[in-house]
Parts: C-alpha cells; sequence; structure tokens
C-alpha cells in the first residue's frame, strides 16, 4: 500500500487539439513514452486546423528518424517535396533576391571562417557571389535535388555528403499520417468538443475537462495543442500574452491552394510585397500560397487582390484570412498544463519555424517531464529554455525587417527604422564592423544563416578578420576558386527534383 501511495509517477496524459502539433505530440508519446502511461487525445472534426502547405527547416529529419519513419512513405503519403532553403526576393531592395540556403557555405580554413577569407577575396579581386559557394544554394536555383552521400562513398563528389534538407509537405496530410502511427500504437483519440475546464481547488491545476456529451475526462497532465485559442494555457489558466507586433507588425495571412503548372522547385518561396510577404511553398499535388501583411498598413481586400494576381495556377479554394497576433505565452508550462504549437505562441511562417517549434517543445517535455509533484524548478528551466529560443527565432526574423533599403511604402519605412530588440542590435553592429558574428548558446539558426541573410539584404562589413592573411592574396583566389569548383561539380552529377521524387517517393 505504501509503494502505491509513494508512487508518484503520471499516469495519464491528456492532449487536447489535434492538428500537427497534437499528432506530432501523440506520436511521439506513443513511441517514447512506456506503456504504462496512458494517453488520450481530444479533438472535434468541427473545428479547423490551419492546415496550408507547410515548409520544415532540416530538424524535422531527427524527429522522423526518432519515430523510425520510413522517409519515402512519408513523403508519398504527405504529398511532399524537398527543401534545400528559401529565397527571399524584393527584400533588401525591389529586384534584388537571395537564398537562404540550408548546410555550409565554403569550407573553413584554420580557425577562420571560409567567409572572411571570401570577404578579403572581394576587395583584392574578382571572385563570384557567396552564394556560389554554397552546394543548396546552387542546387536550388538549377532545380536540383539528391539526398546527402555517405562520407566514406569516394566514388561520389565529397561535397555531396554535406547537402542538408528539410521538406514542404500538406500538414493536413502530416496530421493523419501521425495519427495512424500514434492510434497504432495504442493512443486513444476521442472526438468532442471541451465545453468546460474544472481547475483543482487549492492550487488550480486542471483536474479534468468536460466534453459536449457530458463526459468528464481527468489527467495528470494536460498538453494543450488547441492552436491559437489556448483553450486551456490561457482561456483556463489566464497565462497571459507577450505581443511582439512592436517589432514584428504583421497581423494578417491570407492563404490560396493553387494547381501545380510546373515541376516543383527544392526551395520555398517568401516575395516582399508593399506591407508584407507572399509564401509559395510547391508539393506535389498543389502549390501553398499565402500573403502576410500587416492590417495597419494593408486591407484585406487589397492583399487578397495582391495574393490573386501574383499566383500561377488555378486557385483550387477561396481564399481564407487568418489572423494573429505574434508573440509567445508568457509561460509555455503553466501548473499541470504545457502549450505545445500555436496555443504557446505565434511567429510568421517566415523562415519555417513553426513546425519546429512543436519538435523542440516535445523534445523538452522528455526532459523535463514530471511527476504527480510537478517540482517548480523543472517547470521554471522548461519556460526559460522555451523563452531564450522563441526570442533568439524572433530576433532573426526581425533582421529581415529591419536590414532593408527599401523606401518605397509606409510599411518599409517603418520597419527600417524601428527599434530594435539589444541582442539584435548588437549582432548587426559586429557584423558591419568587421564581419563577425555572434551566436548566444544553443539558439537556432547558425553562424552561416544570419550571414546568408545579412549579407543578402545587403549588409557590408567594414573589414575581415587578419587572421586571413595567413594566405597570400593568389593562394586566397585560388582557395575561392577550389572551393566553387567542388559546388560545380557535384551540383553537375545531382538529378533534377522531380526526376528524384519520380523515382524515390512520387506520390499515389
Amino acid at each position: 500500500m505504501n509503494n502505491m501511495q509513494n508512487d508518484r509517477r503520471v499516469r495519464s496524459v491528456v492532449i487536447v487539439g489535434g492538428g500537427t502539433a497534437g499528432w506530432m505530440t501523440a506520436a511521439a508519446m506513443s513511441k517514447l513514452l512506456s506503456k504504462d502511461i496512458a494517453v488520450r487525445l481530444i479533438e472535434s472534426d468541427e473545428i479547423s486546423t490551419i492546415g496550408v502547405g507547410e515548409a520544415t527547416i532540416p530538424k524535422i529529419k531527427l524527429f522522423n528518424q526518432a519515430l523510425e519513419l520510413d522517409e519515402n512513405e512519408f513523403m508519398k503519403f504527405t504529398q511532399g517535396t524537398f527543401k534545400l532553403g528559401i529565397e527571399f526576393v524584393n527584400w533588401g531592395h525591389i529586384g534584388e533576391s537571395y537564398v537562404h540556403g540550408f548546410g555550409d557555405i565554403g569550407r573553413d580554413l584554420g580557425v577562420v571562417e571560409f567567409y572572411q577569407y571570401w570577404l578579403r577575396a572581394q576587395r583584392e579581386g574578382k571572385v563570384p557571389d557567396l552564394q556560389a559557394f554554397s552546394l543548396n544554394n546552387v542546387a536550388a536555383k538549377q532545380g536540383k535535388f539528391m539526398r546527402a552521400t555517405d562520407p566514406r562513398d569516394t566514388a561520389a563528389p565529397a561535397a555531396l555528403s554535406r547537402i542538408a534538407n528539410a521538406f514542404q509537405f500538406d500538414a493536413g496530410l502530416y496530421a493523419k499520417y501521425l495519427r495512424g502511427y500514434a492510434e497504432a500504437r495504442g493512443i486513444k483519440r476521442t472526438e468532442g468538443k471541451i465545453v468546460d475546464t474544472i481547475l483543482r481547488q487549492g492550487d488550480g491545476f486542471i483536474e479534468a475537462i468536460v466534453l459536449e456529451n457530458g463526459e468528464r475526462v481527468s489527467g495528470d497532465l494536460f498538453i494543450d495543442c488547441s492552436g491559437f485559442r489556448g483553450l486551456l494555457i490561457e482561456q483556463a489558466l489566464h497565462t497571459g500574452y507577450e505581443d511582439w507586433t512592436h517589432w514584428l507588425p504583421c497581423d494578417r495571412a491570407v492563404a490560396l491552394p493553387t494547381e501545380s503548372v510546373e515541376a516543383p522547385i527544392p526551395y520555398t518561396r517568401a516575395t516582399a510585397h508593399t506591407a508584407g510577404w507572399q509564401w509559395r511553398i510547391p508539393l506535389q499535388h498543389r502549390v501553398g500560397n499565402g500573403h502576410v501583411f500587416c492590417s495597419r498598413f494593408m486591407s484585406e481586400d487589397e492583399a487578397i487582390d495582391i495574393l490573386v494576381k501574383n499566383v500561377s495556377g488555378a486557385p483550387m479554394a477561396e481564399p481564407r484570412v487568418l489572423k494573429f497576433t505574434t508573440g509567445k505565452r508568457k509561460k509555455s508550462w503553466n501548473r499541470n498544463c504545457i502549450a505545445i504549437g500555436l496555443s504557446s505562441g505565434f511567429m510568421e511562417p517566415l523562415e519555417s519555424t513553426s513546425i519546429h517549434l512543436i519538435q523542440s517543445a516535445i523534445a523538452r517535455l522528455f526532459t523535463f517531464f514530471p511527476d504527480r509533484d510537478f517540482a517548480q524548478e523543472g517547470i521554471d528551466e522548461f519556460n526559460r529554455q522555451s523563452d531564450f529560443e522563441m526570442d533568439r527565432i524572433r530576433d532573426f526574423l526581425i533582421l529581415h525587417y529591419k536590414v532593408t533599403r527599401r523606401d518605397d511604402s509606409p510599411f518599409w519605412n517603418y520597419c527600417r527604422t524601428m527599434d530594435i530588440p539589444e541582442p539584435l542590435a548588437r549582432k548587426i553592429k559586429l557584423y558591419e564592423a568587421n564581419g563577425r558574428i555572434q551566436r548566444d548558446n544553443d539558439e537556432l539558426f547558425a553562424t552561416v544563416s544570419w550571414l546568408q541573410v545579412m549579407h543578402g539584404q545587403g549588409l557590408k562589413p567594414q573589414r575581415f578578420h587578419p587572421l586571413t592573411n595567413v594566405l597570400t592574396t593568389q593562394e586566397n583566389l585560388h582557395f575561392m576558386q577550389v572551393q566553387k569548383s567542388l559546388v560545380d561539380q557535384a551540383v553537375a552529377v545531382m538529378p533534377t527534383h522531380g526526376d528524384f521524387i519520380a523515382k524515390y517517393c512520387a506520390a499515389r
């Protein structure tokens, strides 16, 4: 009897909401939690999820690998395509574009990054743009793709082992795929609308939720995947929200799927307009399009008109307007409730971080998985890490708006001149001074990501690293030529993106 009383393990988990966040959480729990923890997911077919085409970053491969998913099967089911990076059009200035590609750029030499040698070469001779030294960027623009080769394969160009990729897929189909995975491993799904949340007297923990049919569902741990509504984290627990629209002023999006009229490109495109930007995510069966905009500077009708005029292929649905407030919940974990996905906060999908934030929250949950005592120290560290991750991603997104030479509209004038968070201002000044990029601890975006956006949008360092002088001018220019030829040789043997999909993972 004493053993039973002393057993403080969590025995029941209730996930509120399906969609990508709910079913990613359920799938991970079905794979990684012990079988004596009952997991139940409650969702209503009446409540729609956001469900636009979704682009991702390479870390999603770690999630899929943890679930031991067959990548080709997953791609077939979700109508997926491969993604080498994101092309940004008209951000630094109208008529300019660049690719933020995954993977590395050139090869570092000694203790100094490749791009410092490139900065020096720029001043001392004629060298191609930085993007020419990125395998992902060059392959993306040529419409080519293949998976990374084994580094031990001496028959393949060495650079092919460094391909980094993510995916573009139908988010609704991804949730459906993971639902099948989770239910096959014992996750119980309940169809129903939640009409009430019962809090425990004394400490305000969630005791149970009540469904429309009167059923009362109790649990030890509740995961809020209810989207923008924040059914538990906000409506029941009143956690509070930190608003970031001062720095990220867009607050609306119009989504519009269209028919595919060309082979899918292996990258996402983000095209800046007069008061926001347009996404284009090519899938196998359609193209996901959307226009993110700021309602202070543009009406919904104008935003819809701009989107409709700038898509290729016939619309497959009516334009759908989504409203949002960029920011984060003041606590992702409050009492015995953890918000995952849109219920924890929202940042526009400019750098495809939405699914990554779900994935990292799930990983953090397993790291700090509680017992029924819910030690506050673990909750506080979970929230500290969540805040750090969100804050640094926020700064990276602000960079796209702040570092621009556009002065063609009130929106861009506001963005170019707005105050920005101090850590971001420090990063920009450091880069302008000498091309150095400082990452804080485990922030998501790597040095090469910051470099590509800063360089792509027109920031120019005043000087380069003095340790590059280990090479003579001629040696450095030769180093540039070798690095570029390695990229060109690798891209030359890659198949087209369309051919690769047709061979390995064409949807049924």
